[in-house]
């Protein structure tokens, strides 16, 4: 819950600083020089660009929610029960035994987009596998 509330905050200071920039964008626009309409359409197309990105990054979490929702429903989520640090890091060995584990059920699969799912959550919550994940994200 924590991460939503930070997330919907960040949005709304980005929607706050789009506004902003675009109204002094088309202040500048307005003051109808030549440079003033170029500064104005460069510091319009900032907010566009945000906006844009907001958008994508709304849309991609959403529908991953939703993916591990269903996910969760089939019962396919991983348990994450991985052996430890003292410290609350995750075993290296630990990490790397189910990553081959999930990297060979995603080759013998990989039509299969659970099994990328699994994949994926498991490189990212594991120490060091991410460049793992990427070999085997190209070898598809």
């Amino acid at each position: 819950m924590r991460a939503k509330i930070t997330y919907f905050v960040t949005a709304a200071v980005l929607v706050v600083y789009f506004v902003l920039v675009g109204s002094r964008g088309v202040l500048l626009v307005q003051r109808g020089t030549w440079l003033t309409v170029a500064f104005g359409a460069a510091v319009l197309i900032l907010p566009v660009i945000g906006v844009w990105f907001l958008w994508k990054n709304t849309r991609f979490v959403t529908r991953a929610n939703r993916l591990a929702a269903e996910l969760d429903a089939e019962g396919g989520l991983p348990v994450d029960d991985l052996a430890r640090t003292p410290g609350g890091r995750i075993d290296r060995d630990a990490a790397d035994e189910v990553f081959a584990l999930r990297r060979a059920e995603t080759e013998d699969s990989p039509d299969d987009w659970r099994c990328w799912f699994r994949l994926a959550g498991r490189t990212l919550r594991s120490p060091g596998t991410a460049r793992e994940f990427r070999r085997a994200r190209g070898s598809r």
